[in-house]
């Protein structure tokens, strides 16, 4: 049976984001969003007209909409503070480091257009650091959904769970994954695809160009084993000791390569369980382009999974 996507079409996960936070806010009346100027990018408008008085724009002021979400949370409600990936986690670092996760307040932080979706508009706005920002916040839970069931499920889990969150979203379609009896848990990986010759690690939007890979990679006589890692802090230390049971590892992620998914996983094994690792993501400032150029100059393609696999076994 093929793992591949499904071929329904392509989705923007930014739909299923709001849809999914209107419904909870009919529910509790805690829930209020806190956007820079973003209603538009953020796709909040159905929640500004269903609720437009639990909808705080503050403008282009990044650092003011954390530290008002940090005020919020304070207060008791439960704010999901929205903006561009870049500049929530970038110029605003502060703010979360200080305002949310030192003082650990109940703040979803949901990073737009992740990775490099704003990609013609060059390094400025590709936001690929965010995972080696954030992880040393060891209390802020880092979300990285692949498909628009993963956004809803982490959305509704944030809502519920008491303490910040990070949800990682990206603006670039992506076709819903196509996983036997799929259970989301923050903190473990999903198995995706059975296999036993190597395991490829991915998340986000290259979670469906893994699982691709994957199929290919069976019809030379590969079997590769698929771990969608939508958490990335905390990460599933007992699934990266099941992926080094297979003898070799490729990780693939929207992300730098220096302390990314990949780097988590390069660190947990050379102290733990040293395999070969080969690691797919983007190493330094990106070009301005448009993302299949820049997806495809980093290997972050089917062929460029599979080539990373030929190299991982071949160091085995």
């Amino acid at each position: 049976m093929s793992h591949a996507v499904e071929t329904a079409g392509l989705y923007d996960c930014r739909d299923a984001w709001v849809k999914t936070l209107v419904d909870l806010a009919a529910h509790d009346p805690r829930i209020v969003a806190v956007v820079n100027d973003s209603v538009g990018s953020s796709k909040l408008g159905a929640f500004q007209k269903a609720y437009p008085d639990r909808l705080i724009n503050v403008g282009i002021a990044e650092q003011v909409m954390v530290g008002v979400g940090a005020g919020l949370a304070n207060g008791g409600q439960v704010p999901f503070v929205s903006a561009a990936s870049c500049f929530l986690t970038g110029r605003a670092l502060e703010q979360v480091k200080a305002d949310v996760a030192y003082a650990g307040f109940n703040v979803k932080l949901v990073g737009q257009s992740s990775g490099v979706a704003y990609a013609e508009l060059g390094p400025t706005h590709h936001s690929i650091e965010d995972f080696a920002w954030l992880r040393p916040l060891k209390n802020i839970t880092v979300i990285v959904p692949a498909d628009p069931w993963e956004v809803e499920q982490a959305i509704r889990w944030a809502a519920a769970h008491e303490g910040p969150v990070y949800i990682r979203l990206s603006r670039m379609p992506v076709p819903a994954l196509n996983i036997s009896d799929r259970v989301f848990t923050p903190g473990r990986a999903t198995l995706a695809r059975q296999g036993q010759d190597l395991t490829i690690i991915a998340c986000g939007t290259i979670t469906h160009l893994a699982m691709t890979a994957a199929d290919e990679l069976a019809a030379e006589g590969i079997q590769a084993r698929v771990l969608n890692m939508h958490t990335i802090n905390p990460l599933d230390e007992d699934a990266i000791d099941a992926a080094a049971k297979t003898g070799a590892i490729v990780t693939a992620e929207e992300a730098h390569l220096r302390g990314g998914l990949g780097g988590a996983v390069a660190e947990y094994t050379a102290s733990h369980r040293p395999v070969p690792v080969e690691r797919l993501g983007f190493d330094g400032f990106q070009p301005t382009g448009d993302m299949a150029y820049l997806f495809e100059r980093s290997g972050l393609t089917v062929a460029g999974i599979k080539a990373a696999a030929h190299r991982a076994l071949g160091r085995k």
